[in-house]
């Protein structure tokens, strides 16, 4: 291949469009015809001709003037793509193709396919907590029970994955019931407890003190038998 021809091909130039459009066309209810047109529509834009005439995209395609006419009047009516006045430097005025409608709409159904997916996630973790505590207690959950854990999701705002670790502090702990479980949530909330990694550590920290002070009232209290209880969270 020629230099020559290298210049040419390297000055056809590229046509930049997000991935999200190849990704979600489908759910915004365009079709391939639909697609490939707005893709040249977009690449006669970025090379300086704003307004491209179906002969021009048709040429391009494998359809018909009258086709590329009729895809281009859809996408129009859709608010894909609308046709907006300007006005040149010497003040004449011109009509131009404007595109960003259908970044808007892109955007729009990007974020709201990203709300579903979270809340499809939420709505998951929240089932298994439910799950985990009714497993743990060995018996479904009373109505306050429910309504208890719903409560430190919706108004404490504790994650799901931060109330299975006070779950877990309980088991180990041997005091399995919800007002030693909201006890541990509001003393890891009070010490900004936010992450699983926080919790195992801050619960570790507190059982190794606890067992310390075991031994050393053991060993300075030969005589007596009162026994040192496992760490309390209620006596926080």
């Amino acid at each position: 291949m020629s230099k020559t021809s290298i210049l040419k091909w390297l000055q056809e130039g590229n046509v930049t469009i997000p991935g999200a459009l190849l990704n979600h066309y489908k759910e915004m209810n365009l079709y391939e015809h639909e697609l490939v047109l707005i893709l040249h529509v977009i690449s006669f834009i970025e090379k300086g001709n704003e307004f491209p005439t179906p002969i021009e995209l048709s040429s391009r395609m494998t359809i018909s003037v009258s086709e590329c006419t009729e895809i281009l009047r859809k996408l129009i009516q859709k608010g894909y793509i609308e046709i907006k006045d300007s006005y040149s430097a010497e003040g004449i005025r011109y009509e131009k193709y404007n595109i960003e409608p259908l970044f808007e709409k892109l955007f729009d159904h990007f974020l709201l396919k990203s709300k579903q997916e979270a809340a499809v996630i939420n709505q998951q973790n929240e089932t298994d907590l439910y799950t985990c505590f009714e497993q743990e207690f060995g018996r479904p959950l009373s109505p306050f029970e429910c309504e208890t854990l719903a409560l430190w999701m919706d108004d404490d705002h504790h994650d799901p994955h931060i109330i299975k670790a006070a779950l877990r502090e309980a088991v180990i702990s041997g005091k399995l019931n919800f007002r030693y479980i909201d006890r541990i949530l509001f003393e890891w909330k009070k010490n900004g407890i936010k992450t699983i990694e926080q919790a195992k550590s801050y619960g570790k920290k507190f059982r190794q003190n606890q067992s310390q002070n075991r031994y050393k009232a053991n060993e300075g209290s030969a005589q007596t038998t009162k026994s040192i209880p496992f760490y309390n969270w209620l006596e926080q």
